[in-house]
């Protein structure tokens, strides 16, 4: 194997790395600012749908940790700010939440047996997909206070907060909003199978594509996510609290089951992660941009950065010292190698609920090309860096 050095990898994130992310937070920009336009017409219309900036944390639950509260504001307003509402998968494919309002003072409920529906509402005798571990039920009921909207039969069926009906709601008010706001010419609605709402959007530089997704916030801490985990090493105590304080989503992205989503509590855990001198971050970024330009570049990419940033997090349990994030070189080809190792056996766990595959439903051939890419990559990485 010719070697590369530290030099080679810091020209990367100089370069590549540092153009990429101002590409990016220009795209970011331009499409808050268009679904934010669009989710205000939507919300005046049905205020179940909230703009998308006001997608953020319910700082009641902590609002005695002035601490908590600054760290959220910092990464809200900082010299790169953080948009709660876009999560960034790859540079032309994005995750836009649509906060929803009127659900409050959640509650757990003892769950019953799994319940399936037509979007009519006839009931369903048998499953028509079986609940995986990041699945949850989602009855009106969880909820101990709730706005008249709920109540409706446009998104409840015998008590069930059915989200292939509310994202059916939401697409007929999406598609009203891009003829409202005079936004035909940039967004359209893409043919989709299943609830999901995909759009390709049209900005000053390429066109992207993204998909919206209507998402309750829940300050609580699920049940399903044991963590921290036992013996774990890598966080103190506090750090751990701090996480979990801002709770989790609830997102509408099937037909029966809600998912449970955890991008606040993930942001608060990358902040200052390097704040022990390590260089785990820059790995990261490294990473993503050669998964990018080089192992799957693909606008719709079967592995996204969301999967490089699962493997980063274990990454860091499994090291929990900062002397084991100290040699730059090393640490980038130790998460080549657990990236490589998670894409050839198609199997990669959720980081709060383990018992979740996140490459279950991943592409065959495409996880193949991008297993094979990563071989070839360890056996010469060198010509990767000229």
């Amino acid at each position: 194997m010719n070697d590369f050095n530290k030099e080679d990898l810091d020209y990367c994130l100089q370069t590549k790395v540092a153009i990429r992310c101002q590409q990016v937070s220009k795209v970011v920009e331009e499409i808050r600012d268009i679904f934010q336009a669009l989710t205000l017409d939507v919300s005046s219309k049905d205020s179940r749908f909230q703009p998308i900036l006001s997608c953020s944390y319910n700082t009641d639950s902590i609002k005695e940790q002035p601490a908590i509260l600054a760290k959220w504001s910092a990464l809200l307003n900082g010299q790169h700010p953080y948009h709660p509402a876009i999560q960034v998968l790859s540079p032309t494919f994005f995750v836009i939440y649509v906060p929803l309002f009127g659900l409050t003072e959640y509650k757990d409920v003892k769950q019953k047996q799994w319940r399936y529906y037509t979007i009519s509402g006839t009931k369903l005798l048998t499953p028509v997909r079986e609940p995986e571990k990041r699945h949850q039920w989602l009855r009106l009921e969880n909820f101990q206070r709730n706005s008249w909207g709920w109540n409706n039969a446009d998104v409840i069926t015998e008590g069930d907060i059915v989200p292939a009906k509310v994202m059916d709601v939401f697409r007929d008010l999406l598609k009203n909003a891009t003829q409202n706001c005079k936004l035909t010419d940039k967004v359209s609605l893409l043919e989709t199978i299943g609830p999901v709402i995909r759009v390709a959007v049209q900005t000053l530089e390429l066109q992207v594509e993204a998909e919206l997704v209507p998402m309750v916030e829940l300050s609580s801490w699920p049940k399903k996510a044991r963590w921290p985990r036992f013996l774990q090493r890598w966080l103190p105590r506090e750090k751990t609290r701090c996480v979990k304080s801002f709770g989790f989503n609830l997102t509408a992205q099937s037909n029966y089951h809600w998912q449970l989503s955890f991008t606040r509590s993930e942001r608060v855990l990358l902040q200052g992660i390097d704040e022990d001198g390590g260089c785990r971050l820059k790995c990261f970024r490294v990473l993503r941009q050669l998964k990018e330009d080089v192992w799957c570049p693909s606008s719709r990419p079967v592995i996204t950065s969301y999967h490089l940033q699962t493997i980063l997090l274990w990454s860091c349990e499994k090291h929990p010292y900062s002397k084991q994030w100290r040699n730059f070189k090393k640490c980038f080809m130790r998460l080549v190698k657990k990236l490589y190792k998670c894409v050839r056996q198609r199997f990669l766990r959720h980081y709060f609920v383990k018992g979740h595959n996140l490459l279950k439903n991943a592409n065959v051939h495409e996880m193949d090309l991008v297993a094979q890419k990563l071989a070839d990559f360890l056996k010469n990485p060198q010509i990767y860096f000229q």
